[in-house]
């Protein structure tokens, strides 16, 4: 299965390169000394250390493709060139959510860049899709996994 391309901001794009190079250099290093120690322990079949060092490495070997596959298929997104009153990538929005009960901002990335418990949303979210595409003055239906609400955009910025 061939990969889509990601869309990334510099800043989501510098963020993958430093998270690849972390993996690369320091985490391949210390979980190599960490099987090294445990083969010190003796008899592999029934070392837990060693078992759990192999499967952290195994984690880190998959992390770092994911990584290396997701920077392969990015394209830098150039933020001049969009339109910045219309939600859209790298968008700023700030909503009022069912009536002005509950004001939040959103930041509008792409999935791997995504912190929703920061109001940084992933333009494929519900919320995020929901939101594309529209102006401030727009009222949107949003289906969450919370039910329906009305979200009305007050601002767009970048």
């Amino acid at each position: 299965m061939a990969m889509k391309e990601l869309v990334l901001s510099a800043e989501g794009l510098e963020k993958l390169k430093n998270e690849l190079e972390e993996l690369k250099t320091v985490k391949r290093k210390e979980i190599a000394e960490k099987i090294d120690i445990a083969r010190g322990f003796g008899d592999l079949s029934e070392n837990s250390e060693y078992d759990a060092a192999k499967e952290e490495q195994g984690k880190i070997e998959t992390r770092i493709a994911e990584l290396e596959a997701q920077l392969k298929h990015a394209r830098l997104i150039d933020e001049s060139e969009i339109n910045s009153a219309v939600v859209n990538f790298g968008s700023i929005v700030t909503v009022t959510i069912d009536g002005g009960k509950t004001k939040k901002t959103y930041k509008i990335v792409s999935p791997a860049e995504a912190d929703p418990m920061n109001g940084i949303i992933s333009d494929a979210s519900p919320v995020g899709k929901a939101l594309m595409g529209h102006t401030a003055g727009d009222a949107v239906e949003v289906v969450t996994p919370n039910g329906e609400h009305v979200y009305k955009i007050t601002e767009v910025t970048r």
